[in-house]
């Protein structure tokens, strides 16, 4: 009898073991075609989690024994998942599916609507088919959503655990150390954001995203002088139509040698259905310096600095 139960014990964790092993198999399998599909090697998966390329790896390969909810959200955010992703992404790593009540902790934008949430996932498809830089920002420039060429524009940027460009766009230009490696003349790209910041905190003043960047500019002599007076005297010089995203052209470095130096327009593209979630499509419109489209300043500007 006891051989009996015994044996039925062996058999029943045999078979555990093995629905774990394919489990284990497919969420692998899962991981590598999802960054594949995004164009993301291990590096920039570790960059966007801020753990080491060698934890990512060992996450991938499946050798993680014990997976938090917390752990999976941030993976699925990492890597893009739509709702449904996210919900297979929990099944191939602890077998069930996400627990409702710790769904906040998912920081994408997430759809109670399955139709909306189609909509995105089909969105976030038609702008990776598009060759020029495209996000869609939420109320605080958090980015949600991003394409290729938006992933290529920033692909030599280091980590930097508050400032990627695929978190917060503002924060990326204002306090990212390689900024301003790709934002040429980078104090111009600086007003044109701080100005941006000062805009958003006008309709959304309650917003505490919006309020701890302001605070970190603050923490920045340099950034807290640009802030409180070169910004406010440049948007009065400038004109107020700047503040907007259409507007002057300004410059930055692709890290592509091909491309190289661009001029720059920020464009605001934002379909009906989008606005209705609250966010924001904004698209990086490049501009040959050499086709006549410079506006007159900065083209002095670029012989004065020659």
């Amino acid at each position: 009898m006891d051989t009996t139960v015994r044996t039925e014990a062996d058999s029943a964790d045999t078979e555990e073991a093995l629905a774990a092993e394919i489990r284990g198999k497919r969420l692998q399998h899962f991981l590598k075609g999802r960054r594949d599909y995004l164009d993301l090697s291990q590096d920039d998966v570790a960059e966007r989690l801020d753990i080491t390329a060698r934890t990512y790896g060992n996450w991938e390969r499946g050798t993680l024994k014990e997976w938090t909810d917390e752990k999976l959200y941030l993976l699925a955010e990492a890597l893009e998942m739509s709702q449904f992703q996210t919900t297979r992404l929990f099944l191939y790593a602890v077998g069930r599916a996400p627990q409702p009540d710790l769904r906040a902790t998912f920081h994408r934008t997430e759809a109670e609507d399955p139709a909306t949430s189609a909509f995105l996932g089909d969105y976030s498809v038609m702008m990776d088919a598009l060759s020029l830089p495209t996000f869609v920002i939420d109320q605080r420039w958090d980015v949600k959503m991003a394409n290729k060429a938006y992933r290529d524009l920033f692909r030599g940027v280091r980590a930097h655990p508050t400032a990627m460009p695929s978190t917060n766009f503002l924060r990326f230009g204002l306090f990212h150390p390689d900024a301003p490696a790709v934002f040429v003349d980078h104090l111009k790209w600086q007003l044109a954001m701080l100005a941006q910041l000062s805009s958003s905190l006008e309709r959304h003043g309650d917003d505490t995203g919006l309020q701890a960047i302001r605070r970190d500019v603050y923490l920045h002599p340099p950034l807290r002088d640009a802030y409180l007076t070169d910004m406010p005297n440049w948007v009065l010089g400038s004109g107020a139509d700047l503040v907007h995203h259409e507007g002057a052209v300004r410059e930055l470095r692709h890290p592509d040698a091909h491309i190289g130096l661009q001029g720059c327009r920020l464009l605001e593209e934002t379909p009906r259905s989008l606005k209705a979630l609250g966010l924001t499509r904004l698209t990086l419109v490049l501009v040959d310096l050499n086709d006549g489209t410079m506006p007159e300043t900065c083209r002095s500007h670029d012989q004065h600095a020659a």
